[in-house]
């Protein structure tokens, strides 16, 4: 039942920001997957199950399969998240119904040891719409160092029958995080 268009990988390597060099440099990563909306054509469609169960563990497995091929190890992946963009000519619940599944997003979560939310975004549009990938680190999600955000685009996806699944991993944070976290924050206003 999951038909792939095509599969993509975007890398971003980071060597200076602010005119200060990055050290180590910071990888964003964002590998996608272009499918044919399992539910396009079939009117309202009440249980999404069937779909989920036979596209989502497939989908999750492959996309982790490509970003191991940019990285070598769970040990280089700091943050990570997830979006979905459907075709014009689908409901937000099939972009949501792709990545907003255990047998999904824990293929990722688990190849990656893992522990936070993954922070996702899922959206409508037309080909070449950005894919907003938010990113939080991936077992403590009150690092502010870590709320990365990573955008790319396919020119030519998703077409109206189309879903663009994507997930996304950063080698690092931001660099040159000063900002500070929540919990210090939070005692320093004498919240915690």
């Amino acid at each position: 039942m999951l038909e792939i268009r095509k599969v993509y990988t975007h890398v971003e390597e980071t060597f200076l920001e602010g005119g200060k060099e990055v050290r180590p440099s910071i990888k964003n990563i964002a590998t996608v997957a272009v499918i044919k909306n399992p539910w396009h054509g079939r009117g309202y469609v009440e249980d999404l199950k069937p779909e989920i169960l036979a596209c989502c563990p497939e989908l999750g497995e492959l996309l982790v399969k490509k970003l191991f091929e940019v990285i070598g190890s769970a040990d280089e992946v700091e943050a990570f998240g997830k979006a979905a963009v459907v075709g014009v000519d689908g409901e937000l619940e099939h972009a949501s119904a792709m990545i907003h599944t255990f047998r999904f997003g824990n293929k990722f979560r688990d190849a990656v040891e893992g522990t936070s939310i993954l922070s996702f975004t899922n959206k409508r549009g037309g080909p070449g719409t950005y894919v907003t990938i938010p990113m939080v680190h991936k077992t403590d999600e009150s690092q502010r160092s870590h709320f990365l955000t990573f955008e790319m685009n396919i020119p030519d996806a998703p077409r109206a029958d189309e879903i663009v699944v994507a997930i996304g991993a950063a080698t690092g944070g931001r660099p040159h995080p000063r900002i500070g976290d929540r919990h210090q924050d939070m005692v320093e206003m004498g919240l915690k």
